[in-house]
């Protein structure tokens, strides 16, 4: 199978989205990548018992993309090996009155990992400059000072949101967080056949909404904002990955190898070592125990 850069799918220049590929040739079959995703998935899983061990950094892992990119069985296929006192997941969807009674990234911010865990967003606090992008009158619903109507949503608004989303990620970053933001590139036709699967099986009916459909007619706008939002907040301490999502394994694969990679290149990220004292009696202890 060949082998990958990680580098490869960082977003560290501006990209436009029309011209990255939603496809990668592993070349292997399905079967030959599954096998891979599920070593390298074990071998992420191991890593994080040294991570919760360390208890040092935080891990925050962002998923976006368009409906039925992959992100819910991603997240299935590649923390399975998960502990999961070390993990959770949040799925964000719309907002509650109580989340509405507070600024946008509230809800973000309380649901953050602490050290030594990770963290899952299922859709992310970028929804604010993507869905609300599109669809300026939700805004409305946040009862903002200033903002009296839809007129008052200019560019300068979504200026702002920018910055404060990238503030947001600076102040984490800095305190410990290690942030990971995958977009998930699909291609309208994959996006399409993947509806058409969810009219026909019947075990998927459930997965289906009549508002897929009339968001999949404003792609071209999701298209603008997704590549507006990654120019603008792929950084080096919070970069963006776009992985080609018309393959689901391939995309699994790509994720987790990336995450793999990455985290263990962190030198300092080790099992804490036992102090002296207790190095120097563990053949007491065992005979303690053993004589017991």
């Amino acid at each position: 199978m060949n082998t990958i850069n990680h580098e490869d799918f960082k977003v560290s220049q501006s990209i436009e989205l029309s011209k990255v590929p939603t496809t990668f040739d592993l070349g292997a079959d399905k079967k030959k990548i599954e096998k891979e995703l599920e070593e390298v998935r074990e071998k992420l899983g191991d890593f994080q018992d040294t991570i919760y061990a360390h208890d040092k950094y935080a891990i925050l892992i962002c998923l976006q993309g368009m409906d039925t990119a992959g992100k819910d069985s991603l997240i299935r296929e590649v923390f399975k090996d998960f502990n999961t006192r070390g993990i959770v997941v949040h799925s964000f969807k719309v907002p509650t009155e109580l989340e509405l009674g507070h600024d946008y990234l509230w809800r973000h911010y309380i649901a953050l990992p602490q050290r030594g865990k990770f963290s899952v967003f299922n859709r992310t606090h970028y929804e604010n400059v993507l869905v609300t992008r599109v669809h300026p009158e939700y805004i409305m619903s946040e009862k903002l000072p200033n903002v009296n109507s839809v007129d008052d949503i200019d560019d300068a608004f979504w200026e702002k949101r920018f910055e404060q989303i990238r503030n947001f990620e600076k102040h984490i970053a800095e305190n410990g967080t290690l942030i990971y933001k995958f977009y998930l590139h699909l291609s309208k036709d994959e996006q399409k056949n993947r509806l058409l699967r969810r009219l026909e099986k019947k075990e998927k009916n459930w997965k289906f909404s009549a508002g897929d459909l009339k968001e999949r007619k404003l792609w071209d706008q999701y298209q603008s904002c997704y590549q507006d939002a990654i120019n603008k907040t792929s950084l080096p301490h919070a970069p963006w990955y776009i992985i080609p999502a018309d393959d689901k394994p391939t995309a699994r694969y790509i994720v987790a190898k990336t995450l793999y990679d990455t985290l263990t290149k962190f030198e300092d990220i080790k099992e804490p070592e036992l102090d002296d004292e207790t190095k120097s009696n563990l053949s007491l202890y065992k005979e303690q125990l053993e004589n017991e």
